[in-house]
């Protein structure tokens, strides 16, 4: 269940949130694009880079299909609230983490946008049997 995902009573029962289609479209090359475009920006450095991925956050992203709302979302994680006990983030200070937190957030919207591309160029070959029906429409 996503975190921020609120049970609406019309859906109830019949959600599905495409995780499976959604990680295949990760897998090939979603993931690395969106995370190339991030790393472009970011203000982490090198450092703050492998201690997210040390902690696991990386593999934490939730990238889901949220069928109340017909879109695309996900859920970053964060840094976890006992950080401070952590022996890998002796050099944190909590502007850091309030820092990488952002940093996660904006990594998940990026490689979100790149998901979306995915989605629209699938929908014509309808690999994964999403389109207008599943998605609705995309009128911007």
């Amino acid at each position: 269940m996503p975190r921020d995902f609120e049970w609406e009573e019309e859906t109830l029962g019949s959600e599905d949130f495409y995780r499976e289609d959604v990680e295949d479209l990760l897998q090939e090359g979603a993931w690395k694009e969106g995370f190339n475009e991030w790393t472009e920006y970011t203000s982490l450095d090198e450092a703050q880079v492998r201690l997210v991925d040390d902690l696991g956050l990386f593999q934490a992203f939730d990238f889901y299909w949220d069928p109340t709302e017909d879109r695309l979302r996900f859920d970053a994680p964060t840094v976890p609230d006992d950080w401070r006990e952590l022996d890998a983030t002796e050099s944190l200070s909590s502007s850091t983490v309030s820092m990488i937190d952002g940093a996660l957030d904006d990594l998940g919207r990026v490689v979100q946008e790149v998901l979306e591309d995915y989605i629209e160029r699938n929908d014509e070959a309808s690999n994964y049997g999403w389109g207008d029906e599943t998605y609705g429409s995309r009128e911007e």
